[in-house]
């Protein structure tokens, strides 16, 4: 044990070594900007009311949004973040003039057929 205390003696540090400096990278965070990303709307719009994939797009936009935020560039988060809100809106309204649509479509044809069925019955006298 002693021979081993004693070779790290002689040796010494490290030869030729230069002082080992350490670097330390600062990021800085841009503070909490209150600025909508509408990210909760867009999935919304993608899961739910999809209308000509208006929805998927308006979620592509608010994550470009919330990245751009992210970064700090507020500019740009407000661009995307104004289009995903722009594709939102367009997304809903489509989806429910559709279904508006669709609704009004079932119910004349409902009506039509059975008013064809009251003309067969009326005309055959039944089966």
């Amino acid at each position: 044990m002693q021979k081993e205390q004693h070779e790290v003696a002689v040796l010494g540090g490290p030869q030729g070594s230069a002082p080992v400096t350490t670097t330390t990278t600062v990021i800085n965070m841009p503070k909490d900007i209150s600025l909508p990303d509408h990210v909760v709307w867009s999935l919304f719009n993608t899961l739910f009311v999809n209308f000509c994939c208006l929805g998927f797009i308006a979620y592509a936009y608010s994550v470009k949004s919330r990245d751009r935020k992210m970064v700090g560039d507020v500019t740009g988060a407000q661009a995307y973040a104004s289009t995903a809100k722009c594709l939102n809106i367009c997304a809903l309204v489509f989806s429910i003039l559709t279904a508006i649509v669709l609704i009004i479509l079932f119910a004349t044809s409902s009506l039509v057929a059975y008013k064809a069925y009251e003309q067969q019955m009326k005309n055959h006298g039944g089966f």
